[in-house]
């Protein structure tokens, strides 16, 4: 166990444990909130980029273990959240740093964290901790004081199951504008970092979010010339309603999803997901592009994968494949203007090899609205009707 960084600092140092299901304790120091909760413990491989990671919302109900050993040492700053309210249970550290040194910083990483009501453990061998979650793969732990009777914890542990309404807690509860003079947009919201809005309102698009079970009637009343489906957390199959809207809208209008997305594209024609046994998660994973035969390096979040096996007969076809682990990275429609990847072109954090994708988008939708120029679309709602509604 690492020596307390807040003993140098000369502040209270308390312990800390983190507990997992498989009765496995790791024991630490405190920082950030004391507010423990059962999740689903995980590990990001990503050397820069903790602030962008913490603020994802496709982490709701887990706890991260970041595996470079250093975090907190530029503090956090008001340019670089993903969201405005962080979802993940809690984050588990090998060296916080607790003076950070950066111009941008605004407040340190435990400040931040007790405002979110969000804990953090340090001082334990994070590098043991992955090994463990890759072997075993993921399961759930939860964070508790040094005190705390740890047979009852394992036993709740074990006794406890997965969240399944993440998309609910992180989605916007309504429409909201981000008006633009391109193309017309409708995000559907299940999770969305705020880097997929920053991409689209760089290349014009004329934005409308939307709540996660918003219906496809509700959405083509918009008049989109293209739909964007976000990342977000969970299993896909706990959002069947979501499943049946992006199915009604294939044929209607140019489709992209990311992440979350992307595997619910793959359901509504047909498709199978599954659990992976860790997931991935890090800035810094290989993808090919089956078409080009370039090797991009990707940023990911995800703990399901479509099954390439159940592809045949749903009118998709696999665009891109993990180097790491051979899964399905990407699919496009052979019909219809539909495509996705499993992966984040928006990076935040991350590098930016895929962010082609979105002018691919905007592209696609061109070529569409050329195609459609003659015809009349059912009643359009603008933004400002939004804004109102």
């Amino acid at each position: 166990m690492l020596w307390p960084c807040s003993a140098v600092c000369g502040e209270a140092v308390m312990e800390r444990l983190l507990v997992l299901e498989d009765g496995t304790i790791y024991r630490g120091f405190a920082f950030g909130s004391d507010i423990f909760r059962i999740g689903e413990l995980v590990f990001n491989t990503s050397m820069t980029g903790y602030q962008e990671i913490i603020t994802d919302n496709s982490y709701c109900g887990q706890i991260i273990t970041m595996t470079y050993p250093l975090i907190g040492n530029y503090g956090i700053n008001g340019d670089d959240n993903e969201s405005l309210e962080p979802a993940l249970f809690g984050l588990a550290v090998r060296d916080y740093c607790p003076e950070p040194n950066n111009w941008r910083s605004r407040e340190t990483l435990d400040q931040y964290l007790k405002q979110k009501g969000i804990p953090g453990i340090y001082g334990i061998d994070t590098r043991a901790l992955t090994l463990k979650i890759r072997e075993a793969g993921t399961m759930k732990a939860a964070m508790a004081a040094a005190d705390a009777d740890t047979d009852t914890l394992v036993s709740q542990l074990r006794s406890a199951d997965y969240l399944h309404d993440q998309v609910k807690r992180v989605s916007t509860a309504r429409p909201f504008p981000v008006p633009n003079r391109g193309h017309k947009v409708v995000l559907m919201d299940f999770g969305e970092k705020l880097g997929i809005i920053r991409e689209l309102s760089k290349r014009n698009c004329d934005l409308i979010v939307v709540p996660w079970n918003t219906d496809a009637e509700q959405i083509m009343e918009y008049r989109p010339d293209g739909v964007m489906l976000s990342n977000g957390p969970g299993d896909p199959a706990d959002i069947p309603e979501a499943i049946d809207t992006v199915r009604r809208l294939l044929g209607q209008v140019s489709i992209f999803g990311i992440c979350l997305g992307h595997q619910l594209i793959s359901l509504a024609c047909g498709a199978r997901t599954f659990k992976l046994k860790f997931g991935h998660r890090g800035s810094n994973h290989p993808v090919k592009n089956l078409s080009t035969g370039r090797v991009e390096i990707t940023a990911q979040n995800h703990g399901y994968s479509v099954d390439i096996g159940s592809l045949a007969g749903t009118g998709l076809e696999v665009t891109h494949e993990s180097l790491n682990d051979k899964t399905c990275e990407g699919v496009r429609h052979q019909e219809f203007p539909v495509f996705s990847v499993q992966y984040h072109p928006e990076a935040s954090s991350g590098p930016h090899d895929s962010n082609y994708l979105f002018d691919e988008f905007i592209a696609l939708m061109d070529r569409e609205y050329a195609g459609n120029a003659g015809s009349v679309r059912p009643g359009r709602r603008d933004s400002m009707e939004v804004r109102n509604a």
